[in-house]
């Protein structure tokens, strides 16, 4: 019998581009779904873990804890990124997505409060830091891959990374949904709410095994390293990291008010949680499927062009959206409010992960864009749900929300006009303008 040379033997076909963005998002896909059913579930997440007598004071708790985990994604972006940039966007990947099956695991199995008392709100925070932790280099190294294996094809190939999130996002809502129409109140806030946290655990496997496969891309490969890719960021390219930051602020804002309809329409609407759930579906669909479309549309009239102006769209309309809602409040416009958004989310944040590419140089992008990206998640969309909790109590407003993402959109605004006068270091005449090339 003859044998195959060893060659042969070991040589891998290379993967097409398609699996390398289903490689690529599995892990993202993980990382948002634990999220989305997190902010979904707050209420019965409160009451298991952080039971008070008042329930706002349950909630704040809850999304204290929520927001508390955002505090050290900087710090896994700083490490996580930069082991990305000096041993591979793929070594990184795997590493992020088996400690965000740890912190999965934990809040799937940990007792409640009445079982085993402070040990149980503790083992909650220690799982939401380590998921922090682990998301903080998953979005700099994942869109790192996904760009250099498609230079030319930027917006399009990079707005996965965003359309994995509105995937995740239509998973969890769908999982909510089913369980609040086939489950009794009392059976989903004893046992329902753990079975998404189960169902996230399968994603993991199949995230390690998909990235098995994964190669770094030739324009990271052939590029020149450095090894101190944390102190040239800070060294040289602060205003990179600022603008970058600021450039995300009304997209994460969006993201997690989005995260926080549920509990919006349940607690300050009196509306069923099946119905919620649905309307969050919605939401999941027009992210998934608008954000491919987006990127595509900025790789032809530029990034600057596309994000300015719905930046513009959401300041002028999210206030009155929010008081025609309220002021006519049915089914049918808490899904219009939500579409809406989802929608200005979408054509927004399609754009948004090619930007931030081309802001910082291949040597540091993947430590650059984790540390912009996580930093700006954490100041601007991690206590968004506490934020807004807050504001509606303090200022008896259930419009309040509007307020802040009017907020948000204005700094994304400031921040896109700076864009615009930067100068790039590959060169383009200006970021955004050439953005296609």
């Amino acid at each position: 019998m003859s044998q195959r040379p060893a060659s042969s033997m070991h040589a891998r076909k290379p993967l097409s581009l398609t699996q390398i963005v289903v490689a690529t998002s599995a892990g993202n896909a993980l990382e948002w779904f634990d999220i989305a059913i997190y902010g979904f579930f707050a209420i019965y997440i409160g009451k298991h873990f952080f039971p008070t007598v008042n329930q706002t004071a349950s909630l704040l708790l809850t999304f204290g804890t929520f927001g508390a985990s955002y505090l050290v994604r900087p710090i896994g972006g700083v490490v996580l990124g930069a082991y990305a940039d000096k041993h591979g966007r793929k070594a990184a990947l795997m590493l992020s997505v088996g400690l965000m099956m740890l912190g999965t695991a934990i809040v799937a199995m940990i007792p409640s409060y009445a079982t085993i008392g402070l040990a149980a709100p503790i083992g909650v925070f220690a799982a939401r830091l380590i998921q922090g932790f682990s998301a903080g280099g998953e979005f700099g190294a994942s869109t790192a891959m996904l760009i250099e294996h498609a230079p030319h094809r930027k917006g399009f190939i990079a707005s996965w990374q965003f359309a994995t999130q509105g995937l995740s996002t239509l998973m969890a809502a769908t999982c909510g949904f089913a369980l609040a129409s086939l489950l009794s109140h009392e059976a989903l806030a004893s046992w329902g709410w753990r079975v998404p946290f189960f169902f996230g655990l399968l994603i993991g496997p199949v995230g390690l095994y998909l990235r098995r496969f994964l190669e770094d891309a030739p324009d990271f490969t052939q590029a020149v390293k450095t090894q101190t890719p944390v102190r040239d960021v800070f060294a040289s390219q602060k205003r990179m990291m600022l603008v970058a930051t600021g450039a995300l602020a009304v997209s994460t804002s969006v993201n997690y008010l989005l995260q926080y309809v549920p509990t919006f329409a349940i607690r300050e609407l009196h509306l069923p949680a099946s119905t919620s759930f649905a309307a969050t579906i919605l939401g999941g669909v027009i992210l998934t499927v608008i954000t491919p479309f987006a990127g595509l549309l900025s790789d032809r009239i530029g990034r600057l062009t596309q994000m300015t102006t719905v930046g513009v769209v959401l300041v002028i309309t999210v206030y009155p959206a929010f008081s025609y809602t309220l002021g006519h409040l049915s089914t049918v416009t808490l899904f219009g409010l939500v579409a809406w958004l989802a929608l200005l989310k979408s054509i927004y944040f399609g754009a948004l992960p090619a930007l931030m590419s081309e802001i910082f140089p291949t040597a540091t992008r993947s430590t650059g864009m984790s540390i912009a990206y996580n930093v700006g998640v954490t100041v601007f969309g991690g206590f968004t749900p506490a934020v807004v909790t807050w504001l509606i109590s303090a200022t008896a407003n259930r419009s309040a929300p509007s307020f802040y993402l009017m907020v948000t959109a204005m700094i994304s605004l400031a921040a896109l006009a700076s864009v615009s006068r930067m100068k790039t270091v590959r060169g383009q005449t200006r970021l955004g303008i050439h953005a296609s090339r």
